[in-house]
């Protein structure tokens, strides 16, 4: 590998993650400088909006380790075939269920530093989906290093438990198992 090629991969690498950069940082900056309405999004069929994020944070966390695990197969660690689709379409439906989460965190209630728990899991979020963003823009990228997608998913799948320690387990353990 000569000089060139080194520089092109460090470029095609550094847009992805300034791009994700730049994503956490305007999240967190809305969530500071929004008024928080307060107000439930859509907790339609659940008791409450902390029932609906817990229950749809735990489906996330449980695709995320379905992620991980087929992720781990198409690099050939497992020993077993999982078929690609499986990666794609339980990242697709993960993804889709994080949003109302994140919408309702960022619109009702904005980053709060109030508590230690809260502080936390505001930053992982606006850090999860920084993460998320660069990895889907190093996704199509052609020449980056072997190592780049395993250690953004991986980093996504560590905030992601983060998120789920600091929302959906305390949640649990806290208030209890409701719907």
């Amino acid at each position: 590998m000569t000089f060139a090629t080194d520089k092109r991969t460090a470029v095609g690498l550094l847009v992805p993650l300034l791009t994700g950069a730049l994503v956490a940082v305007a999240l967190g900056v809305y969530g500071r400088l929004h008024t928080p309405t307060g107000y439930a999004v859509g907790p339609a069929g659940f008791s409450g909006a902390l029932a609906m994020k817990s229950w749809l944070t735990t489906g996330v966390f449980l695709l995320a380790i379905v992620q991980v695990v087929s992720a781990l197969s198409m690099w050939g660690k497992l020993g077993v075939s999982i078929p690609a689709w499986v990666h794609r379409w339980s990242g697709r439906l993960a993804f889709l269920l994080s949003v109302p989460v994140a919408f309702h965190c960022l619109y009702a209630l904005g980053l709060q530093y109030d508590a230690p728990r809260v502080l936390v899991h505001s930053l992982l979020g606006c850090f999860f989906y920084g993460v998320f963003v660069a990895k889907m823009l190093a996704l199509p990228r052609r020449g980056l290093p072997g190592w780049s997608l395993p250690v953004l998913g991986g980093t996504a799948f560590a905030a992601l438990v983060g998120l789920w320690l600091t929302s959906s387990f305390w949640f649990f353990t806290a208030v209890g198992v409701t719907f």
